[in-house]
């Protein structure tokens, strides 16, 4: 399914993703791997066990980064032109190996570009776990096409 263009998108609607995605052990330890990040909070059983969760927590910007990808197809998929910015990114609650996330997208606002070529749409996506529990929120703001563009 493609993406929203810009005249498709409404502010206050809701996006509810159907796409969910379990997140393996395997899954952190590449993405902690690939962006540097040895923070033993992450990697380290023995470490993580000592620590307040008692276990080994998922990378935050992994999980940011996979609810991304959830709600592309239902945003933005071949209709971005770029993403501007991330904003307001909160981790209300950590996620641990074996935890199914979801997403949910709420546009907060949208205008045209000035030569009104693009629009800028801004959306808050809301990540919860298998349990109904927030686990992620921030505001994504994206460049996109208008339909007769």
């Amino acid at each position: 399914m493609p993406g929203k263009h810009y005249e498709e998108f409404t502010e206050g609607e809701t996006i509810v993703h159907e796409k969910r995605r379990t997140i393996s052990e395997s899954d952190n330890q590449r993405f902690c791997d690939l962006t540097m990040n040895q923070q033993p909070l992450h990697l380290d059983a023995e470490f993580a066990a000592g620590t307040q969760f008692g276990e080994r927590l998922v990378n935050g910007l992994y999980t940011m980064s996979l609810a991304v990808g959830l709600t592309i197809p239902d945003t933005t998929d071949g209709t971005i032109v770029a993403n501007l910015s991330y904003d307001a990114v909160e981790h209300p609650a950590p996620v641990v190996h074996g935890d199914t996330i979801r997403a949910e997208t709420t546009v907060l606002n949208k205008r045209l570009t000035s030569d009104e070529e693009r629009g800028v749409v801004t959306m808050q996506v809301d990540v919860y776990n298998q349990d109904d529990t927030l686990v992620c929120t921030f505001e994504r703001t994206a460049l996109v096409q208008r339909a007769d563009g």
